[in-house]
């Protein structure tokens, strides 16, 4: 039997890394669920106070196709580099110097977005495409690949 997958991220400021991915992924921010039109009215009915109001956040794929990412804040900070990461693939199809100047056009983007780049791996034919290695504004590692 197959299961739904969700992504969680602990995290600082959950709406700012929901906003950045939504953003990285084409994906959109969870709305509240019904009968609420707002976040801050479904909130203000649950009686949730300010300060545990950035406490978790997601985004959803709006086709529907990709899982859940779920970031969910936590007291500490991220200490060591990740053991898992997410592989972005923003250049599929594309081979060579178009491939990776695709990849550099979403580094750039995602940086104004407040991502930081943090190294690029040229193609090494015959098993590597190429990639770059990006961070998150929290530092979580992801490749565009």
């Amino acid at each position: 039997m197959t299961k739904e997958v969700q992504i969680t991220f602990d995290c600082a400021d959950p709406a700012l890394l929901a906003g950045f991915w939504a953003e990285v992924l084409g994906y959109e921010v969870q709305g509240p669920p019904p009968p609420y039109e707002s976040w801050d009215e479904a909130l203000d009915a649950w009686n949730i106070p300010p300060e545990l109001r950035n406490s978790r956040s997601a985004v959803v794929d709006p086709k529907g196709g990709g899982p859940r990412i779920f970031f969910q804040q936590v007291p500490e900070g991220k200490t060591v580099k990740n053991r898992v990461h997410l592989d972005v693939r923003s250049a599929p199809g594309l081979e060579g110097d178009e491939r990776m100047a695709a990849l550099e056009r979403e580094a750039d983007r995602l940086v104004a977005h407040g991502g930081t780049r943090l190294r690029r791996q040229d193609p090494e034919p015959p098993a590597d495409a190429g990639h770059i290695v990006m961070a998150d504004p929290e530092g979580n590692e992801f490749c565009l690949d």
